[in-house]
């Protein structure tokens, strides 16, 4: 799933991900939503980029549903064996999503 993009220095290889799946809303004090990334893809990033990651495990993405992009991290959750996707309130407010709803999203690393 990676694609090259060329640009002035040089070649830089980004590996792009699309896949749909249910917003859900965390279980707890706070107001977190989150979509669980396919365990296929999440196997995929784990192999190619958890030695790249930062604190607690996250991974910097680029990430997009719909017509809203926005810079934000994986998350590592041991439970589900998955990684999550924050979906802050501005693009849930944009899109008009709400727990549930399934969509689709696009990773950029």
């Amino acid at each position: 799933m990676s694609r090259p993009k060329d640009d002035a220095v040089g070649t830089v290889v980004v590996d792009m991900y699309v896949f749909s799946a249910e917003l859900w809303q965390y279980d707890g004090p706070s107001a977190w939503y989150f979509v669980s990334l396919p365990p296929d893809i999440a196997d995929d990033i784990r192999a190619k980029f958890a030695t790249q990651a930062a604190g607690f495990g996250s991974i910097k993405v680029e990430a997009a549903v719909r017509s809203t992009q926005w810079t934000t991290s994986l998350f590592p959750d041991k439970g589900r064996g998955t990684y999550l996707l924050p979906v802050k309130k501005s693009v849930r407010m944009a899109e008009n999503l709400e727990a549930g709803d399934v969509t689709t999203v696009s990773l950029q690393i």
